[in-house]
């Protein structure tokens, strides 16, 4: 596991890594909100979904835990990659601020104090979902703006594939949590 030290090197790190934003102030500092906040977001979520396919892996359903949380992780690859092409600096205390949150996650009243509850895969797969849910969104906010404005370095093509994925995500987290809801409350 990453000590906190380490986690904070690595994102000064990335922090380093981006220029300031090209566009005008008004666009280039509200842009750099969004943009940030569902880094924060995708932070979180590719936590969770690492943990919850760890968690599976040798459940008949850890291979498409797995398969999710490689794309979730790829997903957010492609933002920072966006993020970078259009000059937004990532903000460390955001990109933690996730990484808490998928933390304080974990502390849940579930029923039991220290072993994993049978809720916890309904649960956990509900939280992926809404994540999921809310990046397809960001994807589709972004495509909106890529048609808008041509200027910005968004690609209208990626932005449908990104947008089609999260699609297929949900549709899977629904199969998957429908069959956990069946396994644990019958």
């Amino acid at each position: 596991m990453t000590s906190t030290g380490a986690v904070g090197e690595r994102l000064d790190a990335l922090d380093r890594q981006t220029t300031p934003t090209r566009h005008g102030p008004r666009t280039g500092r509200l842009l750099g909100i969004y943009l940030n906040d569902h880094l924060a977001g995708a932070t979180s979520g590719v936590r969770l979904a690492q943990r919850v396919a760890a968690v599976h892996r040798d459940l008949p359903t850890g291979a498409a835990l797995r398969s999710l949380s490689d794309e979730i992780d790829s997903d957010r690859s492609s933002l920072i990659s966006m993020m970078r092409r259009l000059g937004v600096p990532r903000r460390r205390y955001k990109v933690l601020a996730g990484w808490i949150a998928e933390l304080a996650g974990r502390a849940k009243a579930n029923g039991r104090v220290l072993p994993r509850s049978p809720l916890s895969t309904v649960e956990e797969l509900e939280v992926l979902r809404l994540g999921v849910e809310g990046k397809r969104v960001g994807w589709s906010t972004l495509r909106t703006i890529a048609a808008a404005d041509q200027d910005l370095d968004l690609d209208p093509t990626e932005l449908d594939d990104l947008i089609e994925g999260a699609t297929s995500q949900i549709e899977r987290l629904d199969d998957l949590h429908r069959q956990a809801v069946r396994e644990v409350l019958g």
